[in-house]
């Protein structure tokens, strides 16, 4: 199993800062082919091929730590807009919202939410979401 690192790029080799512009060449399409990249950032064929898949940029947003939960909700007028109150009263972030339409009464709400500021446990705002009149169910499928 591989070890991951975040280090400053101050202390690495200059060939390793060299392959991340030649993937970001490549990725945004500034060039078409890995001889092209390489040649604009001066490095070899080779030494793009060692490190490609073992060097990586660092974005702060995938530092953010992220859950998905599913719920069961009543088709009611203000129902949803009473969950995301709660999760926006928390400090928690909307990623993602999937609803299916309702059956029954019924909707079925996907939410994946950026719970690195949240201000108490993810257990709370679990109970505190259950709590709601209009929710039947809330299960948490993933914290990341």
């Amino acid at each position: 199993m591989s070890k991951f690192y975040v280090v400053s790029s101050a202390i690495l080799p200059d060939v390793l800062e060299k392959v991340m512009e030649a993937q970001t060449l490549l990725h945004t399409g500034q060039v078409r082919k890995i001889s092209e990249a390489v040649k604009k950032v001066g490095i070899s064929r080779g030494t793009f091929y060692k490190y490609r898949d073992a060097v990586f940029s660092f974005h702060e947003e995938n530092s953010r730590r992220k859950a998905i939960l599913t719920m069961v909700v009543q088709d009611e007028k203000g129902a949803l807009s009473k969950i995301l109150s709660v999760i926006a009263q928390k400090n928690c972030n909307i990623l993602a919202i999937n609803q299916t339409i309702p059956i029954n009464h019924i909707v079925n709400v996907v939410l994946t939410l950026d719970i690195t500021d949240l201000d108490m446990s993810f257990q709370l705002l679990i109970g505190l979401l259950r709590s709601l009149d209009t929710v039947e169910k809330v299960e948490l499928v993933t914290v990341e």
